[in-house]
């Protein structure tokens, strides 16, 4: 493939420089060519040779064949052709091709439509206020914190490299084979004075845990199981020990308000508790060992089933990556309260998932496995995992418990993995499925709940399709 066409990859170059925090020369110097030829192939004036494709992938440990493919890294076009087929657009019948080709060379614009194409979705959906204040003020207000904490975590692949080897320091020298809880409270008490106790939900009224820094007391209620109070120590000692690094990260990503900077503050919080609790060279030798089995996983590391998963998208350290995972979370109305990608992710970024993936299904066989082979409308194929959790806190007997996760990968990587045993990735066919309805170009299904934006209905009154909404091809 590489041989056979020239490669511009000017933007795909640029991009990778800025994520690893290189100038030209620095960059130029690992792949071994002058920085002068480096700034031709990032304004596309040279192409990328199979050579120099070579040396990145041995210098950045990226996957050469995603890097040099014509989709390439397909996020934001995938999310462009989200935006382009709503109604107030699909006129303007924007192919894929126009989509990849302004995702690639112009991401910073992409970047702008989707932000802006967000805040007019949370304004259509916030009840009217009765004042012209948000409309006079900063549009980006307009994104709610949770989805620009979501956006920027995804950016970031859901890893980010100085976090890591300052938690694996930490939790190694935690390691402690008959209780990590037990070994997180004393460092809380010798370290930092901090006396942990277990305590009546009375006593917090409204809280899971808080720490008292006046009394030097952090409380954790007794609702909450073993593994969610292991995970509450983990991150209060985060919070404590890593609060330089934190408050840096959220500086660097400079979130638009306070309110999301808090968010995101205790995103990093809770990502450093995990990677703590579980740290990352230890953790990815168990789950290569185990096939990423996740109950093995939870019993070796005290951890419970979510705890596990989400900690498996966040594998991505160069030179040592685990199964590229995505992950995410739902409750039996269907609201996503998690999305997390390490690298790509076939569902829509805007709207919720296909009816005909079993992530759902998990609520009908709770506690049990269920594996599925799944492909997209562009042919890609991937494995994926479903099964219910417990939420992590219930104050009512009579609430419902159950939360379902879907985790799922390329098939390719399906062989690592201890689920797909017994399954030919080959010969089993996949069941089809899409992005939101709105979306999905998949002519024959029974599960569509509407017909896809732009799309002109095909309804007959003498006859009826196997589709609720059948409609006629683009």
């Amino acid at each position: 493939m590489v041989a056979q066409r020239k490669l511009f990859l000017g933007a795909r170059l640029r991009r990778l420089r800025r994520e690893r925090g290189l100038h030209q020369a620095a960059m130029a110097e690992e792949i071994g060519i002058s920085a002068s030829y480096l700034n031709h192939l990032e304004r596309n004036q040279r192409p990328v040779t199979a050579g120099i494709l070579l040396r990145l992938a041995e210098a950045f440990d990226i996957d050469m064949k995603a890097f040099a493919s014509e989709g390439g890294d397909t996020a934001g076009a995938d999310q462009l052709g989200e935006i382009f087929t709503d109604p107030m657009l699909a006129d303007l019948g924007i192919g894929r091709a126009e989509l990849i080709e302004l995702s690639d060379n112009a991401p910073a614009v992409s970047e702008g439509v989707v932000r802006l194409y967000t805040a007019l979705r949370e304004l259509q959906r916030r009840p009217p206020s009765g004042t012209d204040e948000e409309a006079a003020g900063d549009p980006r207000a307009l994104i709610t914190p949770e989805t620009w904490v979501r956006d920027y975590i995804q950016s970031q692949r859901n890893h980010y490299p100085e976090l890591e080897e300052r938690c694996e320091i930490l939790g190694n020298s935690l390691s402690d084979p008959l209780s990590v809880s037990e070994a997180l409270r004393r460092r809380l008490k010798e370290a930092y004075g901090v006396e942990a106790q277990v305590v009546s939900p009375e006593l917090l009224d409204n809280f899971s845990q808080h720490y008292d820094a006046q009394r030097r007391t952090f409380m954790i209620s007794a609702l909450l199981r073993a593994e969610n109070r292991t995970f509450g120590l983990a991150y209060q000692l985060a919070l404590l020990e890593l609060a330089p690094l934190l408050q840096r990260m959220a500086d660097d990503a400079r979130p638009p308000d306070a309110g999301t900077r808090a968010l995101l503050h205790m995103s990093f919080a809770n990502y450093a508790a995990g990677a703590i609790m579980m740290p990352y060279g230890r953790f990815l030798r168990a789950a290569e060992e185990h096939r990423y089995a996740i109950d093995r996983l939870c019993g070796q590391f005290g951890a419970n089933v979510e705890q596990i998963a989400h900690r498996m998208t966040t594998l991505g350290r160069s030179g040592a990556r685990g199964v590229p995972f995505f992950m995410l979370r739902v409750d039996p109305a269907g609201n996503i309260s998690k999305r997390y990608a390490g690298e790509n992710f076939p569902f829509s970024h805007f709207g919720g998932t296909c009816p005909r993936w079993h992530l759902h299904a998990a609520f009908q066989t709770p506690g049990q496995t269920i594996r599925q082979l799944i492909e997209t409308p562009d042919g890609q194929r991937f494995f994926t995992i479903s099964r219910t959790i417990e939420r992590p806190i219930r104050p009512e007997l009579r609430d419902d418990a159950l939360l379902a996760i879907g985790l799922g990968c390329d098939v390719r990587y399906a062989p690592r993995i201890a689920y797909a045993d017994g399954l030919d990735l080959t010969n089993t066919p996949a069941t089809p499925v899409g992005p939101a309805c709105s979306i999905c170009p998949r002519m024959e299904c029974a599960y569509r709940a509407m017909p896809p934006a732009g799309r002109m209905l095909a309804v007959h009154e003498n006859r009826k399709t196997i589709s609720p909404f059948p409609f006629l091809p683009g």
